[in-house]
């Protein structure tokens, strides 16, 4: 994970987010475990490799380019969002799982909890996952120290 600071357009964050509460709600209603365990995948593997990261690449080869949402470039270090992103990535992959295994109350509930952590970040700004990634800074955990604050 990166931890210099560069630009980082906080639109493709807010992107990301609706993308994951957006996909999440859709298998809630539908009943489909499919759809958050779809959203996991993509979570995990852009955390791993930027170049893979499905939702943030639609968002500059479509959304961007469609004027549909402005740039909001950001001096930030991407190091505690892209932690964020893989942490919401597991939490949903391990509600997948749960469904998948039968457990559909626990299964949803991990689920709606990513998506209630998506849109306070999306609407007031809280990322849980950045302020779980600076908590674990603070305590000195190896992994997580930012050499340009």
């Amino acid at each position: 994970m990166d931890t210099t600071r560069q630009k980082i357009d906080f639109s493709a964050l807010k992107f990301n987010q609706i993308s994951i509460m957006t996909f999440s709600v859709l298998g809630f209603i539908l009943n489909q475990p499919v759809l958050p365990a779809l959203v996991s995948a993509v979570l995990i593997a852009g955390s791993i490799n930027r170049n893979v990261a499905l939702f943030k690449l639609t968002y500059q080869g479509l959304i961007r380019p469609l004027n549909l949402m402005k740039p909001n470039p950001v001096d930030d270090i991407p190091a505690p969002h892209e932690f964020a992103q893989l942490l919401g990535g597991i939490v949903l992959g391990f509600g997948s799982v749960l469904l998948y295994a039968g457990s559909s109350v626990l299964g949803w509930v991990l689920v709606w909890i990513v998506i209630i952590l998506a849109g306070a970040n999306l609407f007031f700004g809280f990322c849980a996952g950045c302020f779980v990634y600076y908590q674990l800074r603070k305590l000195g955990v190896p992994g997580f120290r930012i050499q340009s604050l």
